[in-house]
């Protein structure tokens, strides 16, 4: 079963892109954009954005747009490294995150991925590299 199907089915319930309440904005093959609340949810103890909840957008934002560019009756990808600058604390509102490829390769993906509040204001920048698997 591909994304596209599981997200129709309302399969992404039970997932963490359900658990942090992740929306889909723009699916297209040089360019996905997704949104994510800040909120308790994504909260570290201090009360801002976690960290590790603006890498899981990103690292969703990035293998949503490597599964669009694959035959995935033929290939899978995974994540292989994901790095994050954290340029800016938030508390609440809304982040989003705009996933671009550097490179697209047979069987490696590079993408560049941009978290912004409401504003347009950079809250973090991130590069995921993506695995192209071939299914057996």
């Amino acid at each position: 079963m591909d994304f596209l199907q599981l997200m129709q089915e309302g399969k992404l319930e039970n997932t963490l892109i359900g658990t942090l309440d992740m929306n889909f904005v723009t699916l297209e093959k040089d360019k996905v954009v997704c949104t994510m609340p800040v909120g308790p949810k994504t909260h570290q103890p201090m009360g801002l954005l976690h960290g590790g909840a603006s890498v899981a957008l990103a690292e969703t934002a990035a293998s949503i747009a490597a599964f669009l560019n694959i035959d995935p009756e033929k290939q899978y990808t995974v994540g292989l490294e994901i790095n994050a600058n954290h340029l800016k604390g938030k508390r609440d509102g809304i982040v989003t995150a705009t996933a671009t490829p550097f490179h697209i390769g047979r069987s490696t993906m590079v993408w560049d991925i941009r978290i912004t509040d409401e504003q347009g204001d950079a809250i973090c920048i991130s590069r995921c590299t993506m695995a192209v698997v071939t299914k057996k």
